[in-house]
């Protein structure tokens, strides 16, 4: 989930509470640091900062590596076929589709694993949790008579690595200062939501070194990495005591129906990105056999780096517009595919593609970017924290149901092809749901005579 989380959100992507600190930071055995208060302007300057930015390098690394691995298959897929596994295209898109599904689910409870744990125990296990997919790719890839259903589920273990965005925003969001916080949490997601494009781009090189293709190599150039990060997570990482999770963030955020309703522009916004980019390869290794699939990863990094843009742009005028502009974008994207797909043109297509890769980057941006302004309009000043309580607990919950759009858009591909021999239909019911989400923006946020209309969102 998500890199434009404003600096007066206290804890964001988490609904977590730090440690009462003092003005030092006494440690125990297992790098457990006692006290921590990052708000106190000395200890920020001559303790904070720079254990704080120690913390975030190596997070950083464990989290754009955990989003390496939950794109893994996205690479693997295409190329299945021509390695002696006989798969129909549905199987196929239940590949790529099924680590987006578990990377959704399991993101609320890698939240709280941190004051569980400890959130430099947690980057240690989690970042040892990936030897378990690139393990099981690098076994399954090359026995081409493997059961379906054993395919299935070691591609679901990919999901692990789509935990590591949840745990590891949470943690970083204790060790900064409110003024500080938007800044690191957005390197920090900005970092994860590179690697899907990189391991799209790298990949393919490393398994087509020397003679023939070497599916394996895909996940055990993967393994000295987990373990690699594992080490730096133990050796130069610390915990915070006192931590502990505040559930009440989340209750709070449940009760709210603006938890639902961006939450549901979110599977629009970061679900278009993570679903068209587990799919994207697929889509042209089937549609556009001759059409070079190494192109494929320039739609992830480009939707990767397109979300600070929508930050920054929503920043100046307003959230809810840029969200309103960014799925009107995507509809232009999903017409353009549309009519690349009946032109058969693949430069139509791949254009297409990169169009509605750059409006959902966009568009995270800015629907992160609405939820703290949501949840502080017209809120008195005793009740701002009670809000930015729910705002945090928001922020949680839109970020594991917008994952789960990575689910959907495969699936649909796959549902639309089986059904109509075509993928032209899916398209178009994401376009209606682009303009569904597009108007629901509008009535709710922006719509004269609604009640947020002169609030600016």
């Amino acid at each position: 989930m998500e890199t434009t989380t404003p600096p007066d959100l206290s804890a964001p992507d988490t609904a977590l509470v730090p440690p009462a600190a003092t003005t030092a930071a006494p440690t125990r055995p297992g790098r457990w640091i006692e006290h921590w208060d990052p708000e106190d302007a000395s200890f920020w300057q001559s303790t904070g900062r720079p254990v704080a930015r120690r913390n975030l390098t190596f997070s950083i690394l464990a989290e754009f590596l955990g989003f390496c691995v939950w794109a893994l298959w996205s690479v693997v897929v295409p190329l299945l076929p021509a390695a002696g596994f006989d798969l129909t295209l549905d199987q196929q898109f239940w590949l790529i589709a099924v680590p987006s599904l578990v990377g959704a689910t399991i993101r609320i409870p890698y939240t709280f694993a941190v004051p569980a744990f400890g959130g430099r125990n947690w980057t240690v296990i989690s970042s040892l949790l990936l030897l378990l997919p690139a393990s099981a790719l690098a076994w399954v890839v090359t026995r081409p008579e493997t059961p379906f259903g054993v395919l299935l589920l070691c591609a679901a273990l990919a999901g692990f690595g789509g935990g590591n965005f949840a745990s590891s925003m949470t943690n970083i969001s204790f060790f900064f200062p409110e003024a500080e916080k938007g800044k690191a949490l957005g390197l920090n997601a900005a970092g994860g939501n590179l690697g899907t494009g990189i391991v799209q781009m790298v990949v393919p090189a490393i398994i087509a070194i020397g003679a023939g293709v070497h599916l394996e190599r895909a996940g055990l150039v993967f393994i000295p990495l987990a373990l690699l990060a594992a080490f730096a997570a133990w050796r130069w990482m610390d915990n915070l005591s006192g931590i502990k999770a505040d559930f009440r963030s989340f209750a709070l955020a449940t009760r709210s129906p603006h938890t639902w309703v961006i939450s549901f522009l979110y599977i629009g916004t970061f679900g278009s990105f993570i679903g068209y980019a587990g799919a994207f390869p697929t889509l042209l290794k089937t549609q556009f056999p001759t059409a070079p699939l190494g192109l494929a990863f320039m739609g992830a990094l480009l939707g990767a780096l397109s979300r600070p843009l929508g930050g920054i742009i929503a920043d100046r005028l307003g959230g809810a517009r840029v969200t309103i502009a960014s799925f009107g974008l995507l509809v232009v994207g999903a017409l353009a595919a549309v009519e690349g797909l009946q032109a058969k043109s693949f430069p139509l297509f791949f254009a297409a593609f990169l169009v509605l890769f750059t409006a959902a980057g966009i568009g995270n941006g800015a629907t992160y970017r609405m939820i703290p302004a949501v949840f502080r309009a017209g809120v008195s000043a005793d009740a701002l924290p009670t809000a930015r309580k729910a705002a945090a607990g928001c922020i949680g919950i839109a970020g594991a149901v917008g994952a789960y759009g990575g689910f959907f858009i495969p699936r649909g591909f796959a549902m639309a092809k089986d059904t109509y021999g075509s993928l032209v239909p899916a398209l178009y019911v994401f376009v209606a749901a682009y303009v569904l989400m597009a108007l629901t923006t509008y009535a709710v946020y922006q719509r004269r005579g609604s009640a947020l209309a002169s609030e600016t969102i």
